[in-house]
């Protein structure tokens, strides 16, 4: 979902090696006896140099030895981009909402100058939250409304079994889509972008 590099973390004289992930909103350490979780949130300061990363928060520094993504992470985690950005939302496009959408997200897309539209209309981007399996069917109906470069958002819950990436993978290949992006949406949901094939444009 993110960026990822095998690299390592120090805290104090302690180190230990593993998978380092850059999320939407945080650091994840992954290693064989030792995780660690980053919030932006909770960093004081940020710096780059040779290769690594300093953080500095209340519970004390880290450093995080990263090569040669430093520089880059440190310009991501200093200035993120915001959900809307990262699901190309911008001033003006044309937005349509088909299931139950958190009030903090409608309120982002209001505040970035999108366009809500109703269920029928035809629109740049449809953002479209099934909740169980059964609600994946709506996918190949959503499909035959898509023009040229238009987009369909899948937005379903994170680690439940019920529904799946695959099974959301799966029922948009079906329905003729090719998946193009994935975003964090949320702590609780990811986003799957789907588009039509350039040969069905």
């Amino acid at each position: 979902m993110g960026k990822e590099v095998k690299g390592a973390v120090r805290a104090g004289k302690t180190r230990h090696t593993g998978k380092i992930l850059l999320e939407t909103s945080e650091i994840i350490f992954r290693g064989t006896d030792y995780r660690l979780k980053i919030l932006f949130a909770e960093i004081k300061s940020v710096t780059a140099a040779d290769g690594e990363l300093r953080i500095d928060r209340k519970d004390g520094a880290i450093v995080l030895e990263v090569g040669n993504a430093a520089e880059k992470w440190r310009e991501k985690i200093l200035h993120p981009k915001s959900r809307a950005e990262k699901l190309g939302v911008k001033a003006g496009t044309q937005v349509r909402l088909i299931g139950s959408f958190e009030p903090e997200f409608i309120r982002e897309l209001k505040a970035g100058k999108a366009e809500i539209v109703g269920e029928k209309d035809s629109t740049e981007l449809t953002f479209f939250a099934p909740e169980v399996k059964s609600a994946l069917s709506a996918i190949a109906k959503l499909s035959k409304k898509l023009q040229g470069a238009q987009a369909l958002w899948v937005v379903y819950p994170k680690g439940k079994k019920d529904i799946t990436e695959n099974d959301v993978l799966q029922s948009a290949r079906n329905a003729g889509l090719k998946d193009l992006k994935v975003v964090g949406f949320s702590p609780t949901h990811t986003a799957l972008k789907f588009v039509l094939p350039l040969d069905k444009r």
